[in-house]
């Protein structure tokens, strides 16, 4: 592993770990020229199938653009970058065990859903809206009065009193 800061092609590990899933190894190194350390991560390379788009056309996997999407529905929520990643990383694990080569966006985005159902259930509700494409605020408040539902089973809280529609 080269040095980020000088550049030197020889570095040292001074420090491993793997976190809880075992999905990746988290590395402190330090350059033995300039003394800095700094962080690496090692991940298995899977052969990620192809996304299958609404249209017909194939992009290939980009677990940046999944992440993202996944971060920018969980904004100001309060869930950590690792909890994220733990969930981009099954996501990943779902889908290299399809055995596929190709997968739909739409199986794709179910697992995001259900991922984003487990970590926090405005995010949930937030990519939802987007992913089915609500315009309707009726069909949004029946989307939000399901979550609830499901957040009090979930939670072992009974549902909410209040108006029902």
């Amino acid at each position: 592993m080269r040095c980020p800061y000088c550049q030197n092609p020889v570095t040292s590990v001074i420090d491993s770990r793997a976190p809880e899933m075992g999905a990746v190894i988290r590395r402190r190194r330090q350059c033995p020229k300039c003394g800095k350390r700094f962080t690496t991560f090692e991940r298995v390379s899977f052969t990620m199938p192809y996304i299958v788009k609404k249209g017909g056309g194939r992009v290939e996997y980009d677990r940046a653009k999944l992440r993202g999407s996944m971060t920018l529905a969980l904004r100001k929520r309060p869930v950590s970058p690792d909890r994220i990643d733990e969930a981009v990383d099954e996501i990943e694990q779902r889908l290299v065990m399809t055995g596929e080569r190709e997968i739909r966006s739409s199986r794709l985005g179910d697992l995001v859903l259900a991922a984003l159902k487990r970590l926090d259930t405005i995010a949930y509700i937030r990519f939802a809206s987007v992913y089915f494409n609500i315009n309707d605020p009726e069909a949004f408040a029946d989307m939000i009065e399901e979550a609830v539902r499901e957040h009090a089973e979930k939670n072992g809280r009974p549902e909410p009193v209040g108006e029902t529609r």
